[in-house]
C-alpha cells in the first residue's frame, strides 16, 4: 500500500500563520521560526504587503514591537477594484 507524506508546511505559510495570530509576530519570532536574517523577514513583510496583505506594526510595551495581518488580498476591497 502506497504511503504519502504530509505536505510540509512552507515558510511563507508558517510566517503567515504567524502573523494571523491575535497578538502577531515581531521580527525575532518569524527570524526563529524561518532561520532567517532580520533584513530577509522584513523583505517578507515588504512583499506580503505589495500582494495585497495589511499588515499593521504596534508597539507593545516591553516585549517589543509585533507584525499582524489585519486584512488579506481577499479582504481588501481596494486591491480587488484594481
Amino acid at each position: 500500500m502506497p504511503t504519502t507524506n504530509p505536505k510540509t508546511q512552507t515558510k511563507s505559510a508558517s510566517v503567515i500563520a504567524l502573523l494571523s495570530r491575535g497578538k502577531g509576530a515581531s521580527i525575532d519570532d518569524i527570524c526563529q521560526a524561518t532561520k532567517w536574517q532580520t533584513h530577509s523577514a522584513r523583505a517578507f513583510l515588504t512583499g506580503l504587503r505589495k500582494k495585497g496583505y495589511v499588515i499593521i506594526r504596534e508597539q507593545c510595551g516591553d516585549e517589543g514591537t509585533a507584525y499582524r495581518i489585519t486584512q488579506t488580498p481577499d479582504q481588501n476591497p481596494q486591491r480587488a477594484a484594481s
